[in-house]
């Protein structure tokens, strides 16, 4: 394989060479041949002069990958070892036990399992730490790859040996490998009696088969009215948007169009369908993490004044992949256009074709912002994302709640918990004891965790502007006076902050019996957004006048 790298390295130069005989008199074509010369040649100085053996397919990655971060995020190069990754990617599909497992200081510890898939057949938990696959001692490996080695061939077995939380000796499992589907849509259900719920998660190959099942169960179920939670939802197939648009819009209606350089790309998009329903009253859910294909669903929504938009403004992705083959079994996705939803707009946030000086990448400016108007006649903006028509905060987590988190103790005492305790209560039902929640206090008080408040830090800056102006002996002792008052308590804190803390500890412990869905059913009991969503769904007077502009 050496020899091969290095009379391929060495012949590349000439052949180049050759082109910039043909290529001299066009200025663009001379710099790209001349910017591979010096390309092939640095590759072959490295192989034949480099201390140490360099990995040629790794190297040559690092580099594609580079050339291409520094045009946008969405350009992406699959190497032949990634192909499985870009299918289940584009399909929602993989070969495997369907556990998601993290490694860090040297555990490989399952983080989440699929419901149904190998993993939870076999017995896996939640929070067991992998020690051994197939024979092989993961356990003092940071390279360990969860990918590489428990995907497979369908029908083969991994035999994994697990420490488990409460059991002295290691349990060893053997998972058969299957065809496992990551579902679109993990949750869906009634609300209340009238107000139906679907959590559309991706847009891979079976999305809108997911979303129009759901729909119908649901309205076979007396469901009047929807609520489409978009929330967290990175988007994925264009087609996929176009769909599960159409559920909700007539037949012919323009759902997207895209404009880039190549004028055969431009198009239109229209649902080629009858809808389902066009006259159910929706409310789509969005934030900050809702992008691409989820931003054309809510942008349909709105656009057409299907329905109203709840939460907060959209991540701005107004940006078209298409897949490129290339040699020896690799991909490359590229951005090849832009998209338009129907009022007009492009959402794009970012122009990654414009850098500052310094390299960076500015967001457009709310001042280039350009108005549209919905079907209705109400004014919506491009370049920022979609802007819901109510507005709700991000949520935010308090300093103590954001330590205890990054450290992984809500994850390690829902692991304790489910050790000790064989059933709970239903996921909507579930809630920890006064006499539980001291427990968990209990537990902390030995644990590793520090943090600080947002007070102390506005107090800290206090002290550094003091500094700086010499103005701190003025107020020395007041700020040494103010500190050891507002220096954070932790047993305190746990008890001022209970509310969030206990909260956020019911939530991490149902999802270790209840998995995904029942993580999604206890987060209802304190969710902005869905709140607001039912309370709008109860007054159909307000509803009716946000999608008239009144």
């Amino acid at each position: 394989m050496k020899k091969f790298v290095r009379s391929l390295a060495l012949a590349t130069p000439v052949v180049v060479g050759m082109a910039f005989v043909s290529f001299k008199h066009d200025d663009r074509l001379f710099e790209i041949a001349r910017n591979l010369d010096i390309y092939a040649t640095v590759f072959k100085v490295l192989n034949s002069d480099y201390v140490d053996e360099i990995n040629p397919n790794q190297l040559i990655k690092t580099s594609i990958d580079g050339m291409l971060k520094s045009l946008d995020p969405y350009t992406v190069y699959y190497a032949e070892d990634d192909i499985e990754d870009y299918m289940t990617m584009t399909t929602g599909k993989y070969n495997g036990i369907g556990a998601m497992v993290s490694s860090a200081n040297g555990k490989h510890v399952i983080m989440m399992i699929s419901e149904g898939a190998p993993a939870h057949k076999a017995g896996l938990r939640i929070g067991d730490e992998i020690l051994k696959i197939n024979g092989i001692d993961v356990s003092k490996r940071d390279d360990f790859d969860s990918d590489r080695l428990l995907k497979g061939a369908t029908q083969t077995n991994v035999v994994l040996s697990l420490k488990r939380y409460g059991v002295a000796k290691p349990v060893d499992i053997t998972v058969s490998r299957e065809i496992v589907k990551v579902t679109n849509v993990p949750y869906y259900g009634m609300l209340n009696a009238e107000v139906g719920y679907i959590d559309l998660k991706d847009f891979t190959a079976n999305a809108s088969r997911e979303v129009r099942n759901a729909f119908q169960e649901l309205k076979g179920k007396g469901m009047k009215s929807l609520v489409l939670d978009l929330r967290d939802n990175p988007g994925g197939l264009l087609d996929m948007a176009i769909d599960i648009s159409n559920i909700f819009v007539p037949k012919g209606s323009e759902i997207v169009s895209t404009k880039g350089k190549v004028q055969d790309w431009n198009k239109k998009y229209l649902t080629k369908e009858a809808a389902i329903d066009i006259e159910i009253p929706i409310v789509v859910l969005t934030n900050n993490r809702s992008a691409s294909a989820s931003e054309i669903v809510a942008g349909v929504i709105q656009d057409y004044d299907r329905g109203v938009l709840i939460g907060q403004r959209t991540y701005g992705k107004g940006l078209v992949q298409m897949t490129r083959d290339l040699s020896y079994n690799t991909k490359m996705k590229i951005t090849t256009a832009k998209y338009y939803i129907p009022s007009g707009r492009c959402i794009q946030a970012i122009d990654y074709s414009h850098r500052n000086e310094d390299g960076s990448i500015a967001k457009i400016p709310d001042s280039l912002a350009t108005a549209f108007k919905t079907k209705n006649g109400r004014v919506v903006y491009d370049g920022g994302g979609i802007l819901p028509d109510i507005l709700t905060d991000k949520e935010t987590y308090s300093a103590l709640a954001s330590a205890l988190g990054k450290n992984r103790l809500f994850f390690n005492y829902a692991v304790k918990y489910h050790a000790e305790h064989a059933t709970i209560k239903p996921a909507k039902e579930f809630n920890l004891s006064d006499a539980e929640y001291n427990d968990f206090v209990k537990w902390l008080s030995d644990k590793e965790y520090d943090y600080t408040s947002q007070v102390e830090k506005n107090l800290a800056l206090l002290e550094a502007s003091a500094k700086a102006e010499k103005s701190i002996g003025q107020i020395q002792s007041q700020l040494t006076a103010l500190k050891s008052k507002l220096t954070h308590n932790k047993d305190n804190d746990l008890q001022v902050y209970k509310p969030e803390i206990k909260r956020i500890v019911e939530q991490e412990i149902v999802k270790h019996y209840y998995l995904e869905k029942g993580m999604r059913e206890a987060s209802f009991t304190n969710d902005k957004e869905l709140d607001a969503a039912l309370s709008l769904l109860k007054d159909s007077n307000k509803y009716n006048e946000i999608l008239k502009g009144k």
